[in-house]
Parts: structure tokens; C-alpha cells; sequence
């Protein structure tokens, strides 16, 4: 039996039970096959021998003809020409036998039908041919000559079964193509159902680099700068390790209101009424001055309302591109612009690299699986806008630039 699976891609246990299923449906099938040739052996058995043949050696051999073409039923299918001649050329001789009787046997009706369910082309054609010329031979014998009645009993005992078996296996084959339709339009649901969740855990995944490596970063920074201070020796009440762990403490606060906002995002949706925005990014860079890094923001035209996906991705950018920032840069200033368009929104932010450092960020085992700036150029992208990245100013300054049209939210 053919099966849609391959046999390399299953286990040992799955192709045992693929090969005993197949075998069932075959010692099934061999049944209902012998059973059906049992039937006719028995029907034709017992019309012949109650229409009264006559002694002699004769009818003997005509029964065992009958017999043994109606236990040639059970034989394989590529067979199925040979039965049909097989009948095709014992009716005529029971026309001689049994004068009037009917131009078919049960044996023939199903060897007819076999020929047209099993053989294709040519064998099909001359098992059709043998089979018409066997019931129209019987009915001469007998003396039927009128034409229509010839014609409606050649049809109805020979080409109608042949075509009801043409019948079954196109039917069989419709249902099996259909079948393969719906496992294939599965397989590509099952796949585009995976993209989606791949999708959805890269976005996540940018979601929480954006939120975390923002806030573990200020907290690396004042934890380093109180350590310093620490070993400098003591330290009056207003020390800056105070101010310090204090930034620690607002940054650790920061990151967990970013991660309730996040779950909420996660939870309800674009339903979500605790998403960022541009208005809060005065509050992003005091928080980042506290670090030691002085943040200019600027804010080109008029600021006017922009749709929610743009703006929190704006936002996002900005937390993304101070982080980078206090990773890559000297730690001292830095110039962020915001420009209202007409029609797009730009946001850039510059900073001064420390010399040897790696400003795109390759050395941080974060954003060295290009979850940072690609995770921007990503933001950027799904909503039609693009991402610009590099060295300015001769090579001392890192640039990172994000434009997004205000038609283009997706």
C-alpha cells in the first residue's frame, strides 16, 4: 500500500504500526475479494444446475469453466483482463447449454466491473471489447436480433458495469486528491502558525532586550561608580556613592514599571493603556543624566499627536540608543533630535565613541545576537520606515538615525 509518509522520517515504532495498518487493509481487502468470488461461484452453481442442463461431458466442463472463471475473481488485479475474456467467452457457450437464458452470469457482471475499476488504456479497452462481444455473441445464439434490444442488453450486462468501475476508481482518486488538498493547506496553515509564533518571540525577544539592557546598563554604571568612589576611601554624608545606589534603586523601579508595561502589552494587546511614548522620553533622559551622561534633546516643528505603534516604537529607539550609549560611548554627552514631519517622524541621537571601543555593539553578549541595532532597523521596518547606523565626525562620533513616514503603520 502507498502511504503520503516518508518511511525515513518516522520512528521504528510508527513504521511498524504504519506497515501493520497496511497489512490489515490488505487482509481485509483479500477477504471481501473472496468473498465476492465465493458469492458468484455459488450463484452461478446453483442457476446453472437449476435451469436443467442435460447429461454429458459437455455440461460438465461448462460448469467447471463457470467455477473456475468465477474463482479467478479472487486473483490480483493485473489479472482482471484475463477474467473478463475468461467470461467474455463462457457465455456464448451457455447460450448453446441453456437456450433463453439470461445473457450474464454474476461472475461476468463483476469481471466487467473489475476490468474497468483496475486496468487503464489499452487492456481496458480490449477487456470492454471482450466483454461486449461475449453478451452480444450469447444473445445472437439465443435469437435475439432486434437492434435496440441487443443494444440495451449489451449495456446493461457489459459496458455498464465497466463503466460503474471506471466510476469507483475516478471517485477514489478525486477523494484521495482531495485528501492530499486539505494535508497540504494543513502543513501550510501548521507553517504559517509557526512563522507567526517565531515572529512573535522575536518581537518579544526585541521587547525585552529594549527594556532590560536599558535599565541593567544605568544600574552597571552607578554600581561601578559607587564601587570606585567606595575604594577611594570615606566619604562624606553626601557622597556620591549615595547619589549612586539611589540611581540604582530609580533604575531598578524604572525596569520593573517597563516590565509591568511590557506583560500588560503581552497580556491585553494593542488594548494596552500603559505603553510608552515620545511625551515621556524628558523623563527617559533624566533618568540616563543620572548616569553622568549629559543628554540634549531637541525637538525640531511643532510636535503633533502620532499614531500609538509609532510612537512607542519611537520610544523604544530612544531607550535603545542610549543604552548604546552608555555601553559604547565616553559616558559624558550626547545630542538626541526628534524632527516632526508632514509626513514622517526622524528621530537621531549622536554620541562621542571612546577610542578601540566597538559601537555597534558585537562585544555585549546581548546585542551580540543583533537583537540592538538590528532590533531597531526591525522597528523601524515593520512600520515602512528605515534605520541609518555609523561612524560621523571624522570617526569620533556614533550616529544612530530612524525614520518612519506617518501613512506607513502597518
Amino acid at each position: 500500500m502507498l502511504s503520503s509518509t516518508n518511511e525515513g522520517d518516522r520512528s521504528p515504532l510508527r513504521r511498524w504500526l504504519g506497515r501493520a495498518g497496511a497489512h490489515d487493509t490488505e487482509r481485509s481487502l483479500a477477504r471481501q475479494s473472496a468473498l465476492v468470488g465465493a458469492v458468484c461461484l455459488v450463484v452461478d452453481a446453483v442457476s446453472f444446475l437449476t435451469r436443467g442442463p442435460g447429461p454429458g461431458p459437455w455440461n460438465t466442463l461448462l460448469l467447471a469453466g463457470i467455477l473456475i472463471a468465477d474463482a479467478a475473481l479472487v486473483s490480483a488485479p493485473r489479472f482482471s483482463g484475463w477474467v473478463a475474456l475468461g467470461h467474455a467467452l463462457l457465455i456464448p457457450a451457455l447460450a448453446f447449454v441453456l437456450p433463453g437464458r439470461s445473457a450474464s452470469t454474476a461472475g461476468q457482471l463483476v469481471s466487467a466491473y473489475r476490468a474497468g475499476a483496475w486496468l487503464r488504456g489499452r487492456p481496458a479497452g480490449a477487456a470492454l471489447a471482450a466483454s461486449c462481444g461475449g453478451v452480444l455473441c450469447s444473445l445472437l445464439i439465443s435469437g435475439l436480433d432486434a437492434p435496440a434490444s441487443l443494444l440495451s442488453l449489451v449495456a446493461a450486462n457489459a459496458l455498464m458495469p465497466w463503466l460503474v468501475g471506471r466510476y469507483t476508481t475516478a471517485r477514489k482518486a478525486h477523494v484521495d486528491e482531495l485528501r492530499h488538498q486539505r494535508e497540504a493547506a494543513l502543513r501550510d496553515a501548521q507553517a504559517e502558525v509557526a512563522a507567526a509564533v517565531a515572529e512573535e518571540r522575536e518581537t518579544i525577544a526585541v521587547e525585552l532586550h529594549d527594556v532590560i539592557s536599558h535599565h541593567v546598563s544605568a544600574i552597571g554604571v552607578h554600581a561601578t561608580a559607587a564601587r570606585l568612589n567606595l575604594a577611594a576611601g570615606p566619604l562624606p554624608d553626601d557622597s556620591s556613592v549615595r547619589t549612586s545606589l539611589t540611581a540604582v534603586e530609580e533604575s531598578s523601579q524604572a525596569a520593573m514599571v517597563d516590565l509591568r508595561r511590557l506583560l500588560s502589552l503581552l497580556h491585553e494587546g494593542d488594548e494596552s493603556p500603559e505603553q510608552p511614548g515620545l511625551s515621556m522620553l524628558p523623563d527617559l533622559f533624566d533618568g540616563v543624566r543620572s548616569s553622568g551622561l549629559r543628554v540634549t534633546y531637541v525637538v525640531y516643528n511643532t510636535p503633533h499627536p502620532l499614531p500609538r505603534a509609532i510612537d512607542t516604537t519611537l520610544y523604544r529607539v530612544a531607550q535603545e540608543m542610549m543604552t548604546n550609549a552608555l555601553r559604547h560611548g565616553d559616558g559624558k554627552a550626547a545630542r538626541v533630535e526628534l524632527d516632526y514631519g508632514d509626513d514622517r517622524v526622524g528621530l537621531t541621537a549622536r554620541n562621542r565613541i571612546v577610542s578601540g571601543a566597538d559601537p555597534v555593539g558585537t562585544d555585549s553578549p546581548v546585542t551580540g545576537f543583533g537583537v540592538g541595532l538590528e532590533g531597531m532597523r526591525k522597528r523601524a521596518e515593520t512600520l515602512g520606515g528605515s534605520a541609518a547606523f555609523g561612524l560621523a565626525g571624522d570617526g569620533h562620533y556614533w550616529e544612530s538615525s530612524v525614520t518612519i513616514p506617518l501613512g506607513g503603520e502597518s
